[in-house]
């Protein structure tokens, strides 16, 4: 894995911790992935110190330093910035394989309803999954449609509300790396 991708996957479990998506655990083994990729900090090791039990009450504290020190953003829990990241970050997953269309839509639905904008397409084709066999479309007409709409998400990483040239490359240094 690239520095990049781990740094990017780190930014998205963050977003998705910062929902409810994801258990605080998966952050930690997102900081153990960035460290083994070539990322590096002391907030970052701290955070990927943490043992399964530790995950649940430390990462709250451990993860804004690490993500600031990475030049990554922090988003705060159940914040509109992290909402949309947690969408993009969503797009990215079922793009990648790890949800269904369906299941994309689904969580998407669950945690927004038709609100916020971004989001209201994802909605909506959640709500034609269910009356399929009433209409004429098919399951394959709608998943491409996701699709699509989950592309167009993915697509972007920063978010309206949150700066978005976010560096990905590590804002600290180590002083014994430079010698």
């Amino acid at each position: 894995m690239s520095t990049e991708s781990a740094a990017g996957r780190l930014q998205d479990h963050a977003a998705l911790w910062s929902v409810g998506e994801i258990r605080a655990v998966a952050v930690v083994g997102a900081a153990c992935d960035a460290l083994v990729a070539g990322l590096d900090s002391p907030g970052l090791r701290a955070l990927a110190a943490c043992t399964r039990t530790e995950a649940d009450y430390d990462v709250h504290e451990l993860l804004p330093q690490a993500l600031d020190e990475l030049g990554l953003v922090f988003y705060p829990i159940a914040g509109d910035g992290g909402r949309e990241a947690a969408a993009r970050a969503l797009a990215r997953r079922m793009l990648a394989g790890e949800l269904t269309a369906r299941e994309f839509t689904s969580r998407i639905h669950q945690r927004y309803g038709h609100e916020p904008a971004l989001t209201e397409r994802l909605a909506e084709l959640d709500d034609e999954y269910d009356t399929l066999e009433y209409g004429d479309r098919t399951v394959e007409q709608v998943d491409a449609e996701v699709t699509a709409e989950a592309r167009s998400l993915a697509a972007h990483r920063g978010t309206s509300t949150e700066p978005t040239d976010t560096p990905i490359s590590p804002r600290y240094t180590d002083p014994a790396s430079s010698r």
